[in-house]
């Protein structure tokens, strides 16, 4: 059997600031006045970040267990991100495709690439919802890179999230590469999603697009987890 999916959902804040006093400081001399004071209790909550990762359309059979797929086979899968959290963020998903070298063929049969094995994406996305650079309501594909034996896309949504909001899906089906048979039978296969959220305060200068400051929000997530728990999934070059 093969199985093609398996998400794992990651609520990730970059930064989070209790404030639990204010005080004054004093340098360079000392004071001599009469004072009089009144405590006043400054109490602050702290913010959280947090997202649900849901796919409305994927259908798992009545057991729950992954289906056999076929050579060329398209099955509904629709993530999409919700802001279960108190802040504004920034939300991203990245997709891992497996890959492998095998051979493959065209719609009319005929073997591609001579016949010869080839490395190869296992599967596509179909029906991703990509926002243009002058309508910023969709998502954006940051980069792609190979990372193992996956190749890994990383995309930020273009619209800030509000808690309460979701997102578009990412994409709306994945499609089964058509490998000729034989060459990858009862081989169990994933489609390992991971979804990242960032507050939007203090992790920008808050100018620019939101495109723009995703990125910068990101590349500093990806700086401040490097080789730690929740580090992105394929490293920026």
């Amino acid at each position: 059997m093969r199985k093609f999916w398996n998400s794992k959902k990651e609520n990730l804040v970059i930064a989070a600031a209790l404030v639990a006093a204010c005080a004054i400081g004093i340098s360079g001399g000392t004071l001599a006045y009469l004072t009089d004071h009144e405590e006043v209790q400054n109490k602050f909550v702290v913010g959280k970040v947090d997202i649900e990762e849901t796919e409305p359309d994927y259908q798992p059979d009545e057991e729950g267990k992954t289906p056999d797929i076929v050579p060329g086979q398209e099955i509904p899968k629709n993530p999409l991100l919700t802001n279960v959290g108190k802040n504004d963020a920034f939300v991203y998903m990245d997709v891992s495709i497996p890959m492998a070298n095998v051979v493959t063929a065209a719609e009319d049969g005929t073997r591609e690439n001579n016949g010869a094995a080839a490395e190869t994406e296992l599967f596509s996305l179909e029906g991703v919802q990509l926002s243009a650079q002058d309508q910023m309501d969709g998502w954006n594909l940051m980069y792609q890179k190979k990372t193992g034996d996956y190749m890994v896309y990383v995309y930020n949504y273009d619209s800030i999230l509000s808690p309460g909001e979701s997102t578009k899906p990412l994409f709306t089906s994945v499609r089964f590469a058509n490998i000729v048979e034989g060459q990858m039978d009862e081989v169990q296969l994933e489609i390992p999603v991971r979804s990242y959220a960032i507050q939007t305060v203090n992790t920008s200068d808050g100018t620019g697009s939101v495109r723009d400051q995703a990125i910068s929000a990101w590349e500093k997530y990806y700086m401040q987890n490097e080789g730690l728990e929740g580090a992105v999934t394929a490293g920026i070059d």
